[in-house]
């Protein structure tokens, strides 16, 4: 046999596999057990590997560096709190303490930007790019992570890359093939066909374990789902449980190509958040699509960009001014076995599927919610900003009130305005924040 039959046969042999044991299980929803077992032995190993660390190094030091989520200690408390007694007289020049103190919080470590940065461990997950704060490492924790780079590089990643080809692949074609079908029942029951069962691929090439909670609230057609935003990889996680036809950002690259593929065959919309114009169609076409109860649900991510999943931060008003029915739905990640967060100003999507494909794997509970609907007198700033709380309590998050904007933007003139108020407010004594509260 020469190596060009053997090669023959290796490949042969890994696509049967392939085809056989994870594509076509994973294409009708179904699992032979696979990945059940496989989670089982990553979390006894992960299990194991914290207690060889905790038993390394001091409890105390361990809990000092894992305990911690943040640079420095800050004081939460308001405004009005922090000058106490101020009201009903004038400025003093120890006010100024006060603001340079919280200047500084700022500077060191503000509550906005660590928002788009990876969340940190309680305890390591036997990743490199995790390990900042877990120096510690025992011979026989030395060898469990030599075992394990092994397996995601030489065992997983390939079976991986294979899968994500095929999936992507196969959507391209398929939405692109049933694009040339004339607009009909047919069209739409194979577009949702092919999305469906090409996600549910693409979502095992991650070696994605997904909890689903009360399916009873799934969004149902003519309505409106939004969600809170971590990764592109949130449209895989909804949609191998149901299709939905998405409004978002322009993008390029792959990103792109797989956008313009979907395009073709489900009424998708692509808009870029700088043109206004494009946002003025983009609310005409959401208007235009809810009214027909027939079509898909609309999947949309309020927030606009992508967080850490450890917080809901604005929920921009346009999805929640156009009327219609809401469908919270909460996605939150579990960090411990791979980070799900993109960090586009410093990922491409291709490096950043290549970090996701080399983790141990993708786990994460989706909460659907009771429908909601806009109240009587509540303006969409109000609807948005409820939405919002429900979904952060859902699923555990923090919930903020500033723009994910600032993420590339520079802060508004209106948030200084806004703090300059306040004070001014309590010097002058024309109301207080404590009346404002109650």
């Amino acid at each position: 046999m020469d190596s060009g039959e053997l090669a023959g046969k290796i490949v042969y042999t890994w696509l049967t596999l392939v085809l056989g044991f994870i594509l076509l299980p994973s294409a009708f929803g179904l699992s032979l057990g696979i990945s059940e077992l496989y989670m089982k032995i990553l979390v006894k190993t992960l299990e194991w590997a914290t207690l060889r660390i905790e038993k390394g190094v001091s409890k105390e030091s361990v809990l000092k560096s894992s305990a911690s989520v943040g640079i420095i200690q800050r004081d939460e408390s308001p405004m009005e709190k922090g000058l106490s007694g101020l009201r009903g007289r004038d400025f003093e020049l120890s006010d100024v303490f006060y603001f340079s103190k919280k200047g500084l919080e700022a500077i060191v470590e503000d509550e906005v930007t660590q928002r788009f940065s990876s969340e940190e461990l309680v305890s390591w997950n036997l990743l490199t790019r995790t390990n900042v704060n877990f120096q510690y490492i025992s011979p026989k924790l030395t060898m469990v992570w030599v075992l394990g780079v092994i397996v995601r590089y030489c065992v997983l990643l390939p079976l991986r890359v294979t899968l994500a080809f095929i999936g992507i692949s196969f959507l391209v074609i398929g939405t692109t093939l049933v694009g040339q079908l004339p607009e009909s029942s047919l069209r739409n029951r194979l577009s949702e066909l092919v999305h469906l069962t090409c996600c549910r691929i693409c979502v095992r090439a991650l070696s994605g374990t997904i909890h689903y909670h009360n399916k009873q609230y799934r969004p149902q057609k003519g309505g409106i789902c939004v969600a809170n935003h971590t990764s592109p990889i949130d449209v895989l996680i909804l949609t191998t449980d149901g299709c939905y036809a998405m409004v978002g950002q322009v993008h390029g690259g792959l990103m792109g190509i797989i956008q313009r593929a979907m395009v073709k065959a489900c009424p998708h919309v692509w808009f870029e958040r700088s043109e206004m114009k494009d946002r003025h169609l983009v609310t005409k076409r959401l208007r235009e699509h809810i009214a027909d109860k027939k079509k898909l649900p609309i999947l949309i991510f309020p927030e606009g960009t992508c967080i850490n999943n450890t917080s809901v931060m604005m929920f921009k008003k346009g999805s929640f001014e156009i009327g219609g029915t809401i469908y919270p739905v909460a996605i939150k990640y579990n960090p411990q076995f791979g980070d799900a967060f993109w960090n586009s100003s410093k990922y491409n999507m291709v490096s950043y599927l290549l970090r996701m494909m080399t983790s141990w794997a993708i786990v994460c509970d989706v909460w659907y919610m009771p429908p909601m609907t806009r109240e009587e007198g509540e303006d969409a700033v109000q609807f948005a900003n409820r939405v919002k709380s429900a979904i952060a309590i859902q699923g555990g998050l923090t919930e903020l009130p500033w723009d994910g904007g600032l993420k590339r933007a520079k802060v508004k003139d209106t948030f200084k305005e806004e703090q300059q108020k306040n004070y001014s407010k309590m010097i002058v004594g024309n109301g207080s924040l404590n009346s404002e509260l109650d």
